[in-house]
């Protein structure tokens, strides 16, 4: 049967989840499963993996594969499996596609190349045209994320020349703050596309122009913050919703202080999931950095609220 991008909705977080090493940097898939029983528990609708977060381009391709399969493994299809494919060289990304299919995703998401950037809305669609088509099947994600990769494309133009040149072109994982841009792809042909809002700290503002699936790093250890964000915002409660997403606000400050990926981990760590360090260049939180962080977090209600939430 083929594929229509108009079947592919998802409502709801989905966590973009982190790396898991040994103290060695070596890969550690054991802490895969606890993750994903956690994730299930908080209500996750599901998980997109091996992207930022994931350290993705820290990894071979290989360990790349080796952790989606650990991931197909544990979530037996109970949630969404989500892969990042994205890589500087299209071969290696038509590698990660085709595996990831293979292996049972549920879609399968890539960035554009950070090194030779396409330079244009028809190059960029090229390209991941190029990538879409090793997966036939399995709907396929762009994931715009210029403050990352430095491209910067029309995303509309790219939903124009996308909807016309790859078969499984599903819609956009969207982290920009562009709020206008975004509102715009979600409207595009009376909303054809899927599009995923990937700012946590501007969710709100994202359902109110019409958001209704959200990416996000966060989500991984402080989905209850959000769930109450949606839940708030679908019932009209918008002054509760505007405190929540403060709250998010100002637990998202305390990350600017030191690397955020690293930062993120050793919250988790605080919650008592202990995924391992970072790889190199990130470079893991110290003892005292970490202390820092928890009397920041706890001056901000972090761990009082998430509690309170999940009790």
């Amino acid at each position: 049967m083929q594929f229509q991008p108009e079947n592919m909705r998802i409502e709801g977080l989905i966590a973009a989840t982190f790396s898991t090493f040994r103290k060695d940097g070596s890969l550690d898939l054991d802490l895969i499963p606890s993750l994903v029983e956690k994730l299930i528990e908080d209500g996750i609708r599901g998980v997109f993996i091996c992207g930022t977060n994931g350290e993705g381009p820290n990894l071979t391709i290989e360990e790349r594969m080796a952790i989606t399969e650990a991931y197909a493994r544990a979530i037996n299809k109970r949630i969404l499996l989500l892969v990042h494919v994205g890589h500087p060289s299209i071969a290696e990304s038509r590698k990660l596609a085709a595996h990831a299919e293979k292996t049972g995703a549920d879609a399968i998401s890539s960035v554009s190349a950070f090194y030779f950037k396409p330079a244009s809305a028809d190059n960029m669609v090229t390209c991941m045209a190029e990538i879409a088509a090793a997966a036939p099947n399995t709907p396929f994600y762009y994931y715009h994320i210029p403050a990352l990769t430095g491209v910067a494309i029309d995303v509309l133009e790219f939903l124009h020349l996308g909807e016309q040149r790859i078969p499984t072109l599903a819609g956009v994982k969207y982290t920009a703050s562009t709020l206008h841009e975004y509102q715009a792809c979600l409207n595009y042909k009376n909303g054809r596309f899927d599009i995923l809002f990937g700012y946590d700290e501007m969710l709100l503002g994202a359902l109110a122009v019409g958001a209704k699936g959200a990416i996000g790093s966060t989500y991984t250890f402080a989905a209850s913050i959000y769930l109450d964000i949606i839940e708030h915002f679908n019932a009209g409660r918008i002054a509760e919703a505007q405190e929540m997403q403060y709250h998010s606000i100002r637990m998202i400050q305390c990350l600017g202080k030191y690397s955020p990926i690293p930062t993120q981990k050793s919250i988790l760590k605080l919650m008592g999931m202990d995924l391992g360090p970072c790889r190199l260049p990130l470079v893991t939180l110290t003892a005292v950095q970490e202390a820092d962080l928890k009397k920041n977090l706890e001056k901000a209600g972090f761990f009082e609220l998430t509690v309170t939430n999940e009790s």
